[in-house]
């Protein structure tokens, strides 16, 4: 998993080129100009990653079940299939 430096984060998102060099709200319109916005930016950020997140969860069960599925009834068929360990 990436991890993400909380103190550069502003930095980060203000940076465009590989610049270093951190942006103030004033210098990018894509960053909000108040605190308070500046809140909301990130609370509304973080409110939309989290039902990515959880559509995502939803689509990867799906799949998992339908291949359970398909894996089932291809051991029905005479398939024989070798289970490996997850580690």
């Amino acid at each position: 998993m990436v991890s993400i430096d909380k103190e550069n984060l502003e930095k980060a998102l203000g940076s465009s080129n590989n610049e270093t060099t951190a942006a103030s709200a004033s210098d990018n319109p894509l960053l909000p100009s108040s605190e308070e916005e500046e809140k909301g930016f990130h609370k509304g950020a973080l409110s939309t990653l989290i039902n990515e997140r959880s559509e995502l969860l939803r689509m990867l069960h799906n799949v998992e079940i339908i291949m359970q599925s398909h894996i089932k009834r291809l051991e029905e068929l005479g398939v024989k299939f070798q289970r490996q360990d997850k580690n």
